[in-house]
């Protein structure tokens, strides 16, 4: 028996658990360590918080059951690994409100903001190939496949490897991006050695880069993920490679960006514009 596990029984005695939900408990944990092939304690809140959305968005668990393996998690990282300050919610229901992409002109203006070339090439890195930033930051260098021209997203949401977009301008960028920097074990390496970058410190940069630009709306840094699947849409790509290239388990999810592609909405006369109004050359009967 492991210590960790040791540990995780006599905290369970402690706090008198009752057998069934010792065992919902324990198989909260096993899925999150599966999903991103890693023990609890190599994984960050902001990569817990992106597991509790992908049970609610696209495995469609339902709210009460996504609430209990909430409260397994917490238990594991508050009072077995001793971090009392881990905060957990459960994502809303799904409440309908569409995807928030950035125009291609605020793209621009945030590469324009980056506070140097490390930052700009992470973001050209997601809006370029899509990925979640839970999958950008944990990118290696061996992933950058140069001959094929595709970016590998190894072991993403739901363990599914696949392959998304290398542009050739983001090529050239990631050329750029390694002279000056030298990544060793990841392509975007954080502070500490042999660490990766933090999802949450991305957020946080993009968050300060976004300001720098002047762009009020979007959802974070999860919204170069949705140009990118709008970009794409509006360019004519088909939907089910869109799926691909995002990593949906379901066709549905993708099919939301129907909703907020300008080009689609902007061909459409509304039905207005077919009547003939008084005023219009026309008396109605």
């Amino acid at each position: 028996m492991t210590p960790l596990r040791a540990k995780r029984i006599r905290e369970w005695e402690r706090h008198r658990k009752s057998p069934r939900t010792v065992e919902a408990y324990v198989t909260a944990v096993a899925q999150l360590a599966q999903h991103f092939g890693r023990s609890p304690e190599q994984i960050s809140v902001e990569e817990v918080r992106d597991f509790l959305h992908y049970l609610i968005t696209e495995r469609r668990v339902a709210f009460s059951t996504c609430n209990q393996k909430m409260c397994g998690i917490l238990f594991l990282y508050r009072h077995v690994l001793g971090q009392p300050d881990f905060h957990l919610r459960v994502p809303a229901k799904r409440s309908g409100r569409l995807p928030e992409p950035l125009a291609r002109g605020e793209i621009a203006r945030l590469f324009e903001a980056s506070e140097n070339r490390k930052q700009r090439t992470r973001v050209r890195t997601a809006y370029g190939g899509g990925g979640r930033v839970s999958e950008v930051v944990q990118l290696e260098p061996r992933d950058i496949h140069t001959e094929r021209m595709l970016i590998r997203i190894d072991q993403g949401k739901g363990r599914k490897d696949r392959y998304t977009l290398l542009s050739p301008q983001l090529l050239e960028e990631l050329r750029a991006y390694w002279r000056e920097y030298r990544p060793q074990r990841w392509l975007f390496e954080g502070a500490k050695p042999g660490q990766h970058l933090a999802a949450d410190s991305a957020g946080r940069l993009f968050d300060r880069a976004k300001l720098r630009a002047g762009i009020q709306h979007g959802h974070g840094i999860h919204s170069l993920r949705h140009s990118f699947a709008t970009h794409l849409m509006e360019a004519g790509v088909p939907l089910p490679v869109i799926q691909r290239l995002m990593g949906h388990t379901s066709l549905s999810t993708t099919a939301k960006y129907l909703h907020v592609t300008s080009q689609h909405l902007e061909s459409i006369r509304s039905p207005l514009d077919l009547l003939r109004l008084p005023g219009d050359g026309e008396v109605l009967e």
